[in-house]
């Protein structure tokens, strides 16, 4: 009797085991059948029919693949089943490779834990670029001649900007640039294919079409056949990310608000969900959702690094590093997103796609994958089915152009009770000085520079920062992952600027612009405020906000005119507007 017992629990456990199998594949061929059922109608289906707004919307799995469509969405249709993984990355990546950019070295899963410049320099008139060597070769054709640079979009009349831009501290050239000083050495006879540069990537992308098809008609000369993403990857060099006349700077801003979604999948890493979305011209961008409303102060008990991201204050951080001068943030634009066409029905990965809901609300929500931040409890969800988020245009792919990470020396414990070296340390800008590359060159004061940009947003998330590998320690460095600023208007947060007041140093540029800035006629909150008017999702800040960068703006000035009159004016104030030191300091 035993026995039989023994031998009848050992057939049921094995049963369950199978039903466990049956039911884990029949979860996975769910969104095939699905598709399967509703090609034959031609009217996709909807798990959700009772929702107003999901009855006109396409299946959750909706095929998406037909004659006709782009080829990013005749990938998905070519594949029977799902694809293995999202890889068309021409020319740029958020990689989450460990050495990528933008968040990939986050710290979240530890533990919760002007006065005007002195003449036109020297007598040249500033709107003149320098003469250039005759043995100097034009990398890229000349786009014509320079106009003033305005904000982004349809900002009003942007008078108040363009009378910024065309201030000769603005106006100062970068010196001629040689092969050496660029990114990318571009033979402009060569039309770009994206669909080539696709197959090149990956053997396996499907192909519709002649072979020799074009992306753009052939009347256009080259360079102006690329799409806007690739005119803004070749135009970084050792000194900026992109010019302030480059027209495509402007184009891709609309790019990102506008260009049609063809693949959706999450990035790896961090504890808050982020996307990478890729356009119907193959260009990419990070998409970060709207987690908290414009009014919404980060919590005095919260630590930085467990502080949510916030898709406005990437939006507004790419405004205020080119208010700035700096250039240094790439374009950020705010977009209006569809989650049911424009995420659900057109993403590849079924993590993410197994994470959509309704809420009680009636309301589309999706919590996808990360550290902390993805559950039902800290849904994303749409009214009914739109998100505001923001979308960050990628960088060239680390396969193309590699990026070095470094260890920002102001970097904080990430700890709830231990303190960094430098809170503690008075004196500890002296031995970041004798340190490389800071014992040399001109990244001291490159860091300074990021540290009033922290500053002015309250950004205390800054850990690592990154550079490009092939202009080696002589180049800018990259402001990246800003989504941990303007989180309090009502506070100050003084030890952002502990490197500025330890070292007491400054470029000249900067503190002359940041003078400008503090007078009337050039504020920077109505500067910001102009700037930030074309944005799509605007208004982007919330107005004390705008009111609190003017407040920090004359702490920062009151912190170098400390450390002046301390240490004297020459020892402060680093001289980079002269030609001869700026040439110089970039070899």
């Amino acid at each position: 009797m035993k026995m039989i017992l023994v031998r009848r629990f050992r057939v049921l456990i094995l049963m369950a085991f199978l039903v466990a199998c049956a039911l884990h594949i029949v979860l996975d061929l769910l969104p095939k059948l699905e598709r399967r059922a509703a090609q034959p109608s031609g009217e996709p289906g909807c798990s959700c029919a009772h929702l107003a707004a999901e009855e006109a919307a396409p299946g959750w799995a909706q095929a998406r693949g037909r004659p006709g469509e782009p080829l990013a969405a005749a990938s998905a249709a070519g594949d029977a089943g799902w694809p293995n993984k999202h890889t068309l990355r021409i020319l740029q990546d958020f990689s989450s490779d460990p050495s990528s950019n933008l968040t990939s070295h986050s710290l979240e899963k530890l533990p919760p834990v002007a006065e005007q410049a002195e003449g036109a320099l020297q007598g040249q008139d500033p709107g003149v670029p320098p003469p250039q060597d005759p043995a100097h070769r034009p990398l890229l054709r000349d786009p014509g001649p320079h106009r003033p640079e305005a904000s982004p979009g349809p900002s009003g009349d942007g008078a108040l900007l363009a009378r910024l831009f065309q201030h000769p501290l603005y106006q100062v050239a970068v010196p001629p640039l040689t092969e050496d000083d660029v990114l990318f050495n571009v033979n402009s006879d060569i039309r770009f294919n994206p669909r080539a540069a696709a197959a090149a990537e990956n053997p396996d992308w499907p192909h519709e079409g002649p072979e020799d098809e074009e992306f753009l008609p052939t009347g256009e000369a080259a360079v102006d056949s690329y799409p806007n993403w690739l005119k803004f990857h070749i135009g970084i060099n050792r000194y900026e990310l992109y010019s302030r006349h480059n027209p495509a700077v402007d184009a891709l801003l609309r790019d990102l608000g506008t260009q049609k979604i063809t693949s959706v999948a999450m990035k790896s890493g961090g504890t808050q969900l982020k996307l990478v979305m890729t356009f119907q011209n193959y260009g990419q961008a990070l998409f970060k959702p709207m987690k908290q409303t414009r009014e919404q102060e980060t919590p005095p008990d919260f630590f930085y690094f467990s502080d949510y991201e916030r898709h406005n204050a990437e939006i507004a951080a790419f405004h205020l590093d080119r208010i700035l001068g700096f250039r240094r943030v790439p374009p950020v634009a705010g977009r209006m997103v569809n989650m049911t066409k424009e995420i659900r029905d057109v993403t590849r990965d079924k993590k993410l796609w197994r994470t959509f809901f309704i809420s009680p609300a009636n309301n589309i929500c999706f919590y996808g994958e990360c550290s902390y931040y993805c559950s039902t409890e800290h849904a994303l969800c749409g009214r009914p089915d739109q998100i505001e988020g923001s979308l960050a245009a990628f960088l060239p792919d680390l396969s193309l152009a590699k990026r070095k990470t470094w260890r920002n020396p102001w970097r904080r414990s990430y700890h709830k009770r231990k303190k960094a070296e430098w809170e503690v340390d008075p004196d500890y800008c002296e031995e970041v000085k004798q340190t490389p590359p800071y014992d040399s060159g001109h990244r001291i004061l490159d860091v300074m520079d990021m540290t009033v940009f922290d500053f002015l947003m309250g950004n205390m998330d800054r850990h690592h920062y990154e550079t490009f590998e092939k202009f080696g320690n002589e180049t800018f460095i990259i402001h990246l992952d800003n989504g941990r600023g303007f989180g309090k208007h009502s506070h100050d947060e003084l030890s952002i600027l502990a490197p500025l007041q330890q070292c007491c140093r400054i470029r000249k540029s900067t503190y002359l612009r940041l003078q400008l800035l503090a007078k009337e006629e050039y504020k920077l909150s109505l500067l910001m405020a102009e700037s930030l008017r074309g944005d799509r999702v605007a208004p982007v800040l919330y107005p004390p906000h705008l009111e609190a960068l003017d407040r920090r703006l004359r702490v920062v000035l009151q912190a170098v005119r400390d450390c002046v009159e301390r240490d004297g004016l020459r020892s402060v104030v680093e001289d980079d507007l002269d030609p001869e030191h700026r040439v110089s300091a970039g070899r």
